[in-house]
């Protein structure tokens, strides 16, 4: 595994506290490929939105990153998953790397299914999520607003 701890900016004592952070802060975390992974890649989110004090519903922004995490080790086939963690411009961005380049495509399942309603999530809490292809595979991401506090 490897973890990059996240990367911290704290006003000092001569400066007033601000209420919202505005420096981007960001982390890059490649995951343990396995089952393992989303509670890893939950542990990193969690771990960076308490460290960098950001004013998100941190229990969202751990949901819909074990979704994305887990539709990428399902659908990945053993490569790797990476989870980059960012805030800049009033809003948290999650982005989970992996070397499929399929798509993911929002399903229709039934209310009795038991998987298949994760982007669904994705779609009806993030402020904006989306897929794109890279020269190794493809990003899912999403975002989630800063809230007042």
């Amino acid at each position: 595994m490897n973890t990059m701890a996240p990367t911290l900016s704290r006003p000092t004592e001569s400066r007033p506290t601000e209420s919202r952070p505005t420096e981007l802060q960001a982390c890059r975390v490649r995951l343990t490929p396995g089952p393992a992974a989303p509670a890893e890649a939950r542990g990193q989110v969690r771990a960076a939105v308490c460290a960098w004090d950001l004013p998100v519903d941190l229990d969202v922004a751990v949901l819909l990153t074990s979704e994305l995490v887990t539709n990428a080790i399902r659908h990945e086939a053993g490569g790797s998953v990476t989870v980059a963690i960012r805030c800049a411009g009033g809003r948290l961005r999650v982005d989970v790397h992996d070397s499929s380049r399929f798509l993911p495509v929002p399903a229709d399942a039934p209310v009795e299914a038991e998987t298949g309603r994760g982007l669904m999530l994705v779609a009806a809490l993030a402020q904006e999520w989306g897929c794109y292809r890279t020269p190794g595979g493809k990003v899912v991401y999403f975002t989630l607003a800063f809230q007042p506090r």
